[in-house]
């Protein structure tokens, strides 16, 4: 089974709404990986954003129980897959962990998006429609990615 993990800036925006949506998607097409998600400067413990709740809310998932991972207290040597909500998080995955490199991609990436549109911005500190909007580019690219899976 393949180990997933999704990687953002704090993880309580993109690399939560990214980890609980596809684990929902996963299980209404009875496939099976192992979804994990972390922030490279996340607090651990910390809680996602009201809008990231909310806009989850939206699509049936419960957001409220998720709690940030940093990526150093993460299992991340361990991934099959390692995806990055955008192309600077990637590079700084790629420092930290060189030897993880040929698995780790940008979401976009991942899902086949041309090279120049390949982060998915942070609706952090906006209102709730950019979390809408970020919510529809996350999961266009999910569908790409448990198409490939």
């Amino acid at each position: 089974m393949k180990k997933i993990m999704f990687i953002c800036t704090g993880n309580i925006c993109r690399s939560a709404m990214a980890h609980q949506m596809i684990i929902k998607k996963l299980k209404e097409q009875n496939k099976n990986a192992e979804i994990y998600s972390c922030g490279i400067f996340a607090q651990n413990g910390d809680i996602p954003t009201k809008e990231a709740i909310e806009t989850m809310e939206e699509y049936e998932i419960n957001l409220k129980s998720h709690r940030a991972t940093n990526i150093k207290n993460s299992d991340i040597k361990n991934m099959d897959i390692i995806l990055c909500a955008t192309t600077a998080h990637k590079n700084n995955v790629v420092t930290m962990y060189p030897q993880l490199k040929n698995k780790i991609f940008t979401i976009k990436e991942y899902a086949g998006y041309p090279q120049n549109d390949l982060d998915i911005k942070d609706p952090w500190g906006y209102a709730i429609q950019t979390y809408r909007n970020c919510a529809k580019e996350i999961e266009k690219c999910l569908d790409k990615i448990i198409e490939n899976l």
